[in-house]
């Protein structure tokens, strides 16, 4: 019988997974739209500048658009994709690499069939990555080794997940000992946003010692300007 992850990526090679999606872009304090594409064979997620007459509308950006350099591209291989307990269409994807991309769709079901698009390129790519990876371990080792990484991931998806708890419920506080521009409760929050970024990093860090000497799917120059800036 086909595993749910072996229909859903059967399923995402029958129908590529793309559409326009929101991108919160920091250097604008803001949303962004952006046409996405995931190619299934290589496990890079890619994403251009949406046409302005093509805004909100869902439609795909000119040939000419598409068939020039993506404005981001990522490898989902080792990322973690996760949705937002802010509300029923953000969800992020923290990469490998350290980059997080947080990202909306247009409403809860749209956001469903990303993330679950998403997380189905990734295991695979992941799989394939720790299978094909050389290691002088052995193979009960390697196995426990890759075990281990998942459980990371999963652990960290969590820790997202009550960061954004911790973090809203300080913001929506209704206390008469306690206000959200109490400096003890905003030291919490930023230690404790602080502390997942640095188990992004070290996640990352350790997905990159498990890529060492792997051959590359594809060569990808990587964008020069950081992936939040885009």
């Amino acid at each position: 019988m086909e595993s749910n992850l072996n229909r859903m990526i059967n399923q995402t090679l029958r129908h590529p997974l793309s559409g326009q999606l929101s991108k919160y872009t920091n250097v604008m304090k803001g949303w962004q739209f952006r046409w996405f594409t995931v190619d299934s064979k290589t496990g890079y997620l890619s994403y251009y500048l949406c046409d302005s007459s093509a805004v909100g509308d869902d439609i795909a950006p000119s040939p000419h658009v598409l068939a020039n350099t993506p404005r981001g591209q990522v490898q989902l291989a080792g990322a973690v994709v996760y949705p937002s307990d802010e509300d029923s269409r953000t969800f992020s994807i923290a990469c490998a690499s350290g980059d997080t991309m947080k990202l909306r769709a247009s409403d809860a079901r749209a956001r469903q069939e990303w993330v679950d698009g998403l997380r189905a390129v990734v295991e695979s790519h992941t799989q394939a990555m720790d299978i094909s990876n050389s290691s002088p371990l052995p193979a009960r080792e390697l196995l426990a080794a890759s075990d281990a990484l998942v459980a990371a991931r999963q652990a960290l998806f969590l820790t997202e997940q009550c960061n954004a708890s911790l973090a809203r419920a300080i913001e929506n506080i209704d206390c008469a000992s306690f206000s959200p521009t109490d400096p003890d409760l905003l030291l919490l929050k930023a230690i404790s946003t602080a502390s997942t970024q640095c188990l992004h990093q070290c996640l990352g860090l350790l997905q990159r010692h498990q890529e060492i000497n792997q051959p590359q799917l594809e060569e990808v120059t990587p964008p020069s300007i950081s992936l939040a800036l885009q």
